[in-house]
């Protein structure tokens, strides 16, 4: 089980991390439009991330006209980062490395362990974090999320861009804000 629940219209803890040519990230120091869109990925293992991101860098921007800013990251060190992004053909989405696995747990993602080489040949870290999506107001409050237990059945890049579109156009309020 995650550790954390986020809640929409709550704040949403800090994420700092490196990315692989940008510097640090700081989600607390970033002043876009809208929203920042965090994109955790399961790593270089994973060939189903390897096809989201590739999604990601081609609308990424979809994402920045709509005053989006984007980032992805992972529990992969550097190298593993560096190497995704060179294999996977990033060139434009800002990718951090080295998220933490409590880190990861207080954003309410799930941890796998690590069960050998993946289809493409490539070893699972011993723990990573599983897929999640968050979607933060400027005022670092969460709008919305999603988080996966597996790689696959993530939200289609397509559809996120239309659902800010419409989401900044009708004004539409985070929705799910009454915790238990």
């Amino acid at each position: 089980m995650p550790q954390s629940v986020l809640i929409p219209r709550r704040p949403v803890p800090d994420l700092d991390v490196v990315t692989v040519d940008q510097g640090r990230w700081r989600l607390a120091d970033r002043t876009p439009e809208h929203f920042s869109m965090i994109v955790f990925y399961r790593g270089l293992h994973c060939p189903i991330c390897s096809k989201s991101l590739a999604d990601l860098e081609r609308r990424h921007d979809d994402f920045s006209g709509l005053g989006v800013d984007v980032i992805a990251v992972s529990c992969d060190p550097e190298e593993r980062a560096r190497q995704a992004a060179s294999d996977w053909g990033l060139k434009r989405v800002t990718l951090g490395y080295g998220v933490n696995i409590d880190t990861a747990r207080n954003w309410g993602l799930f941890i796998s362990s690590g069960v050998g080489k993946t289809s493409v040949g490539i070893e699972e870290p011993a723990q990573f974090s599983e897929p999640g999506l968050f979607l933060i107001r400027t005022d670092g409050t969460l709008y919305c999320s999603t988080v996966q237990t597996m790689p696959f059945a993530r939200p289609h890049f397509a559809e996120v861009v239309g659902a800010i579109d419409f989401a900044i156009s009708k004004n539409y309020p985070a929705r799910g804000e009454l915790a238990p």
